[in-house]
């Protein structure tokens, strides 16, 4: 058998038996080392483990996951939830447009999926269960929507795309996501308002609408951060990665002297849980380094791209392919485990083709995005479904017709790559041709 089939064949292996994915990638290298270079290469393990989380801009994810957890305890969510109410009032699908609507606000915060998730299910499923809408179209729901944060800024997935993609300005990205991740969010807004009134579910008179003004007092703390961000960046006050400690700074001021629901013994307990949650994040990173390593080396990635061409000269149908590899890989997979597995592979696709690497970083973002609420995995569903304390089969009819919405919203997308690229194109950011 080829060192490439080994690199390949032993990391799916190790997936299929169960083993994390981290130890996987590490496993599937160290074959492919082995059978294809000296077993002295073995000696240089340490040094790219280590060279794949000694980057500067990788500081910015557990700066970012702390600010999400954060966000998630200091009661942010409750105040954006009355103001959505407020702003849209009581209606046929009033509460599950200010899911949407508070998905999208959150997902300028953290950057992560399930943080937002958790954090809206715990506010919204009480109110929502109130109001007539069954538990498991609300858990799905919620698990939809909050997968937008993976394409609004600080998105987690796009800081670790810029680092593994050469050349790519973090900042064009985050100015790419704004749209789509929009155009994602409205794209579940049609359906869910749609069923609502099939349904009659939250009649207009079922509840009193908060005063707007009272409501916005108390959100604007909670608004404001993600202009705090978009802005400082825009303006070059600082950078992404600053602008994760900015982030985590302001958190801590509204969750302690703002709001007053944040003590310094949970600030604690939010520390050490960002830890873990970091600690597994970079563990990932570093291994996947050995197995990019060594299927760079061997030109694995190289030949599966060349046998990926092979199958079509058409770059529409072949990018029609890679979607619909990433987003099975993403009913199965984490965000950082996608991106660290596939892109070595679609990467000589990229350049072949010449798709514009901030546009096909979005889409990929999108497709991830899709999966994050795609049963079996699901990461998002899992959240919401525990939270509202149903089964997560119980979710797949209504999680199927969000999967669909979401879906015809990547193809806008990728159909008219002047969605993500117009707004980085006229702040002035390279983005290169389209």
């Amino acid at each position: 058998m080829s060192a490439d089939m080994l690199l390949i064949i032993g990391f799916l292996l190790a997936l299929l038996a169960g083993v994390p994915v981290a130890i996987a990638l590490g496993l599937g290298g160290m074959l492919g080392i082995l059978a294809g270079l000296s077993p002295d290469m073995l000696a240089t393990l340490g040094t790219n483990t280590y060279n794949s989380v000694a980057k500067y801009p990788l500081i910015a994810i557990p700066l970012f996951i702390l600010t999400g957890l954060i966000f998630e305890h200091s009661g942010v969510a409750a105040s954006l939830v009355r103001f959505a109410q407020a702003l849209i009032g009581p209606r046929h699908g009033g509460l599950a447009m200010v899911v949407i609507l508070v998905c999208l606000i959150m997902g300028g915060m953290s950057g992560s999926g399930p943080a937002d998730a958790a954090a809206v299910a715990m506010v919204m499923l009480p109110s929502m269960k109130k109001a007539g809408y069954p538990q498991p179209f609300s858990a799905s729901l919620i698990a939809a929507s909050s997968s937008t944060a993976i394409l609004i800024p600080p998105s987690i997935a796009l800081i670790l795309y810029s680092i593994v993609v050469p050349g790519v300005d973090l900042r064009a990205l985050f100015a790419a996501g704004i749209f789509p991740g929009v155009l994602a969010g409205l794209s579940l807004l049609l359906p869910a308002w749609l069923l609502a009134r099939r349904y009659g579910w939250e009649s207009p008179d079922s509840a009193e609408r908060p005063p707007l003004g009272a409501s916005l007092r108390q959100a604007l703390p909670a608004l404001f951060a993600p202009v705090l961000i978009l802005g400082g960046l825009r303006s070059g006050l600082f950078t992404p990665t600053e602008a994760a400690v900015v982030a985590v700074t302001y958190g801590v001021i509204v969750g302690t002297l703002i709001y007053r629901k944040l003590s310094l013994k949970a600030l604690w307990k939010l520390m050490g849980e960002a830890a873990v949650t970091s600690g597994v994040v970079m563990f990932i990173i570093a291994l996947a380094g050995i197995f990019a390593w060594a299927g760079t080396t061997l030109g694995t990635f190289t030949h599966l791209a060349e046998s990926i061409l092979s199958l079509s000269e058409n770059g529409w149908v072949l990018l029609g392919l890679v979607m619909l590899l990433v987003l099975i890989a993403g009913m199965l997979l984490d965000a950082i485990s996608i991106y660290l597995i596939l892109i070595p592979i679609v990467l000589p696709l990229m350049q072949h083709f010449g798709w514009n690497p901030i546009w096909f970083g979005i889409l990929l973002a999108m497709n991830i995005a899709i999966g994050q609420f795609t049963p079996p995995v699901a990461v998002n569903l899992m959240v919401t479904t525990r939270i509202a304390n149903i089964r997560l089969e119980q979710t797949l009819g209504w999680t199927l017709i969000f999967v669909a919405s979401m879906a015809l919203a990547l193809l806008l997308v990728m159909l008219v790559p002047g969605l993500a690229l117009w707004l980085p194109e006229q702040l002035g950011y390279v983005v290169g041709a389209w």
